[in-house]
């Protein structure tokens, strides 16, 4: 059975006065689900039983269930999802002085493979529905909203999964998010994180995309993100640098550069001399990243002492730096741990 949030509105209002219903109907059940966040035909209680009954008997309404959920040391909160087909995917909130982040996922898995993620070893399952994408965002708020008293201020769509692999749900569950026929969230809360596809990212900015942009950079030296991002082999650093100058102009926004720092990997004082060299082609800003170890990496985090060197090389050069704290690390919630089987349950 079709599942209603696959439906558009123009398909939904033939259908209802198919049956006999006004089409002001049609509005009614799509912001029941992307307004609301309905997780079933009979919370329409503007509806009539019949028409509910109708809807009951043609579609599926699918909503993700909260299976597991652990709380960090650091209030960090992660959940595991279980999606209709029983696969599952993982969520993270996280809280700061005065603002809750949900990161979101987009895939069930990731085909890419990077050396330092611990989703990459899953591989792919599946995309992710656009309904999948923005129902993570309601069951967060409502998450948040019991955790910390307060709704989310940002999402960002970096967990599982590679979101411009999945470009056309991503691009629509963000519009539900940012529209007025859904959330109407400020477009400048959403954040969108890829390793870096460039003619995905070229085709963000012909879009008319208003969110935010990072890309996973962790090297401007093609050799070492060779080793570190399987990506780099089709979508090299000097395409990607094209690409991103190519947003830049067409959007005007600046990008942020995430730079996952590795002991004697990526934290040279070379290392940061070429990612300021990278950085010269476009407006942007460096996330530098702690590494969260996972079980059987041969990576280590960067020793203090490299990664204040680091920084204060790209400062010298005048580059916006960011250093990162991660959140979670002992409940497997911070950046690259994101690690649920994406089989079904057993």
């Amino acid at each position: 059975m079709t599942d209603i949030k696959e439906v558009s509105l123009e398909e939904l209002t033939s259908f209802l006065t198919l049956h006999g219903e006004q089409k002001f109907r049609a509005k009614q059940v799509y912001e029941w689900i992307w307004k609301k966040g309905a997780h079933s035909f009979e919370e329409m209680n503007n509806l009539s039983k019949t028409t509910r009954s109708l809807l009951e008997s043609s579609y599926q309404l699918y909503v993700p269930q909260v299976v597991e959920e652990k709380t960090s040391s650091d209030d960090t909160v992660k959940v595991v999802l279980l999606l209709y087909d029983e696969k599952m995917v993982e969520g993270v909130l996280i809280p700061s002085k005065d603002r809750v982040t949900a990161c979101i996922s987009s895939q069930v898995g990731c085909a890419l493979g990077c050396a330092f993620c611990a989703t990459g070893t899953l591989g792919l399952s599946r995309n992710l529905t656009s309904g999948e994408i923005f129902d993570q965002v309601f069951v967060l708020n409502e998450l948040s909203l019991r955790h910390f008293g307060q709704k989310l201020n940002n999402i960002v769509i970096m967990g599982m999964g590679e979101p411009l692999m999945n470009y056309d749900n991503v691009l629509k569950a963000i519009d539900y998010l940012t529209t007025e026929k859904g959330l109407g969230m400020s477009p400048q809360r959403i954040t969108l994180s890829t390793a870096g596809i460039s003619t995905k990212i070229k085709q963000l900015a012909d879009d008319g995309f208003r969110c935010n942009l990072a890309i996973s950079l962790h090297s401007a030296n093609s050799k070492t993100r060779d080793q570190l991002m399987k990506i780099n082999s089709s979508n090299p650093l000097e395409e990607l640098s094209d690409a991103i100058s190519y947003f830049s102009r067409k959007t005007g926004e600046r990008v942020t550069l995430e730079y996952l720092l590795l002991d004697g990997i990526n934290d040279s004082i070379e290392d940061a001399a070429k990612l300021a060299l990278f950085c010269r082609a476009f407006p942007c800003k460096i996330n530098v990243i702690e590494y969260n170890p996972t079980a059987h990496s041969p990576f280590k985090k960067s020793e203090v002492h490299n990664v204040r060197r680091f920084v204060e090389f790209l400062e010298s050069k005048n580059m916006i730096v960011n250093v990162r704290a991660s959140k979670g690390k002992d409940i497997d919630a911070a950046c690259g741990q994101l690690l649920k089987n994406n089989n079904k349950r057993q």
